[in-house]
């Protein structure tokens, strides 16, 4: 299949899954970037063109005005994903202990994130504006991550909340329209501002289906483009492998991560606190949403523990906001301690992954304390996605000791 054929397909696919569920300016005419399918590699686009923030900005400046709506990026006023990241720590005993960081001056790699269905938007594609929802579910999910990368988050007309909730409404345009603004964001990212650096991808729900496409097409199939692959880290997104293989079905050449300081690899999971039931949207191949259709016949959704990539049981660093989190989990969202920006949970939760009956999932144990995950998605989440609302959530931390070990083993 050409490349163009299958984002095409890749778009088809997407109208099935992101249909398959309810869940809780006039917009531009929908376009889709061509689809060079990394036609010029990775590694070669990027040396072209150095990063303005590091000096060489000519080369940058002969590309003209920047066309894509960035929600993050280094040196954009106002960002979301940097700044403030001090935390309140909560032990087991509800004592609270002050907990203070800033993001990295220098960061030696990139992480290119995209959000997960946050948009209130009336209409079936969001457009580029900015809302509070894409706000806060970016402090919530990638601000951490300044600790250790660059922060690139682009914005695009992704299927909007009102839109799954009437499925009817969306079709193959709409699909296309979500997916081009996210492949051509990173063809930008790549032209402007890589310069060779490694490159985390990160994503949830939506934003996971949306990277694992772009991954399929931009990197996987090229040797130059996995290079600079240090890891993709895909939360509740329904990765595929074969039945007992850490490679294979979505990806044909990027593996599960085996271990905190392999490279080139995937990180994938959805979250339940209990086993998954029949009919669940996560974790089961058979009735997962499944961004890109075809037969469940011989696979399972992959679960990588982002807190012990190796395997085995490991304790969860769980980290929230403590503000905005009802843009994104409604009235269900509790109110937090503490003044800082954030609060976390430490040796209150634990995860393995689990494979049983037709369902792989990474099992969230509660050890003890005071945060009752319960109270936190309850609410707004149906038993058939168990905690897919804060995959990313309760994991933040570990993801962010991930990203340190790995990009520590890329260099």
């Amino acid at each position: 299949m050409t490349r163009s054929r299958f984002s095409l397909a890749l778009a088809a696919a997407l109208v099935v899954a992101l249909t398959g569920s309810a869940c809780g300016s006039a917009t531009p005419s929908p376009t889709v970037a061509p689809d060079t399918g990394g036609s010029t590699a990775i590694g070669a686009v990027a040396t072209a063109t150095p990063d303005p923030n590091a000096g060489g900005s000519d080369a940058t400046a002969s590309l003209g005005t920047d066309p894509t709506t960035w929600l993050c990026k280094p040196g954009l006023a106002d960002n979301p994903c940097a700044g403030n990241l001090d935390a309140t720590s909560v032990d087991a005993a509800g004592h609270t202990t002050p907990l203070p960081a800033t993001p990295a001056a220098d960061p030696p790699i990139d992480c290119f994130y995209v959000y997960p269905t946050v948009s209130h938007q009336s209409t079936v594609n969001a457009n580029l504006t900015i809302d509070k929802e894409e706000r806060s579910v970016a402090i919530a999910q990638a601000a951490q991550l300044s600790k250790v990368c660059r922060v690139y988050a682009p914005m695009y007309r992704q299927l909007t909340l009102a839109a799954i909730q009437k499925p009817g409404q969306i079709n193959l345009n709409s699909a296309l329209t979500a997916y081009g603004d996210v492949q051509s964001a990173f063809q930008n990212y790549m032209a402007r501002y890589n310069n060779g650096r490694g490159i985390v991808f990160v994503g949830h729900s939506q934003g996971a289906m949306m990277l694992t496409g772009l991954l399929r097409t931009q990197v996987d199939p090229q040797p130059s483009a996995r290079a600079q692959l240090v890891s993709a880290i895909l939360a509740g997104g329904n990765v595929e492998v074969p039945i007992g293989k850490n490679v294979g079905g979505d990806f044909a050449n990027i593996p599960a991560c085996s271990s905190s300081i392999q490279t080139g690899c995937v990180v994938a999971w959805s979250s339940f606190d209990s086993t998954p039931p029949a009919k669940a949207l996560f974790g089961r191949a058979a009735t997962a949403l499944r961004p890109f259709g075809g037969s469940s016949d011989g696979l399972q959704v992959l679960c990588v523990n982002p807190a012990a990539p190796a395997g085995g049981t490991a304790t969860l660093e769980p980290y929230f906001p403590t503000t905005g989190l009802t843009s994104f989990l409604g009235n269900a969202a509790p109110k937090l301690p503490g003044s800082a920006p954030f609060v976390t949970y430490p040796d209150q939760f634990s995860a393995h992954c689990m494979t049983s009956g037709g369902a792989s999932w990474l099992q969230i144990d509660k050890l003890g304390g005071t945060l009752n995950v319960k109270s936190v998605v309850g609410k707004v989440s149906a038993p058939t996605w168990g905690l897919h609302l804060i995959d990313v959530s309760l994991a933040m931390g570990n993801i962010v000791d991930l990203i340190r070990s790995e990009s520590a083993s890329f260099h």
